[in-house]
């Protein structure tokens, strides 16, 4: 439940009908409610201020530039720690934290972002006066333009595979937990979709033209597009199908979700964005343990479901797809999004500069 804080002057010049905060947070989450992802990833950014605001005695219209500055240093050490850190849990839990760790400088920018977003709705609707998230300098600008660091190398990606290939088969659970992680990681390497969207992918989003697959998908910003779909991919399908007792290929409008939860009783159920997150985590847990060497080490404690659209960007580029059906696939905006994944041309700007050498006197 969001922490409420009640608005004397609410509704005075208001175009909402929120009589406190968390009414008008609310308000703004339920333009988001077609989005299942944004709604999730926005309402976690409000709750977490709005936890915050009220550990202060503030509500969202005495937020002024000097707040957002705390809050912002807020974000990347979260203090005190026993009351905001935790193990990542269900919001259910009697032991859910806010955080399960300190955000990275390009999280908190986000966080800010969607948080300045908030502002400027309320400010539009005549529930604030003023947004402070306005007035904050913005950084890692440069950073953006960037070659793409987090995604996994050919080692990396060899190990998770043995890893896989390798997970607990014991009993009839442990099968079918192997079989429905080796077909989450196959559908989020082979497609690169965000997390978000496989969650809410259903096997009638599936579509057959001129004898090829297709996945509709409504990704970031509502975006409509289609995503093509390899007959290796259909083979991974099929597989993790026909372990569920379904046939090999969907339905027309059948609604089974593309990746199901293990258990329970009836009509198979999808998984959470957030437990999508969970089992990839503890995939890359367990290949972190058994890592060949420290590099591949080092690289899968840090890697996150995010890692494997970047994994699919940079294969896909280094295996000759060309670089304007890389940016299709994943959706990008700008076919510069797609070239920071281009690895290619640092590794020809480093084999060049060895023809670069000292003069020597003979």
């Amino acid at each position: 439940m969001l922490p409420d804080v009640l608005r004397a002057d609410a509704g005075s010049h208001s175009l909402i009908q929120a009589q406190s905060d968390a009414q008008a947070v609310l308000t703004w989450l339920a333009e988001h409610a077609d989005r299942p992802a944004t709604l999730a990833a926005y309402r976690k950014e409000a709750e977490r201020l709005l936890l915050w605001l009220d550990g202060r005695r503030q509500g969202l219209a005495q937020v002024k530039r000097e707040d957002v500055l705390d809050y912002r240093r807020f974000l990347a050490s979260p203090h005190p720690a026993e009351q905001w850190l935790g193990p990542a849990r269900p919001r259910s839990h009697p032991d859910w934290k806010p955080f399960s760790k300190s955000l990275s400088p390009a999280s908190v920018e986000h966080s800010l972002t969607v948080l300045g977003a908030l502002f400027a709705y309320l400010n539009d609707a005549g529930y604030l006066n003023g947004n402070p998230f306005k007035l904050l300098r913005r950084r890692g600008a440069r950073k953006a333009s960037q070659e793409i660091e987090r995604f996994l190398d050919a080692d990396c990606w060899s190990h998770l595979q043995s890893t896989l290939n390798n997970l607990p088969r014991d009993t009839d659970r442990e099968i079918r937990h192997a079989e429905r992680a080796l077909w989450l990681f196959t559908l989020l390497y082979l497609t690169g979709a965000r997390r978000g969207e496989v969650a809410a992918a259903r096997a009638g989003d599936l579509a057959r033209r001129n004898g090829n697959w297709w996945w509709h998908v409504v990704g970031k910003g509502g975006v409509s597009a289609r995503i093509p779909l390899s007959d290796e991919l259909m083979d991974a399908m099929a597989r993790y199908r026909l372990s569920l007792g379904l046939s090999p290929h969907p339905s027309v409008g059948e609604d089974t979700p593309l990746v199901c939860r293990v258990g329970g009783k009836g009509q198979a159920k999808s998984l959470s964005d957030k437990a999508i997150y969970l089992i990839c985590k503890e995939v890359f847990a367990r290949a972190q343990a058994g890592a060949p060497s420290d590099e591949v080490r080092a690289r899968l404690r840090l890697a996150s479901t995010h890692w494997l659209r970047h994994t699919a960007a940079s294969h896909q580029l280094e295996a000759g797809v060309p670089l304007l059906l890389v940016s299709q696939n994943l959706r990008h905006a700008s076919i510069q999004t797609t070239r920071r994944y281009l690895h290619s041309e640092e590794d020809a700007r480093h084999e060049a500069s060895r023809l670069h050498k000292l003069k020597r006197d003979s």
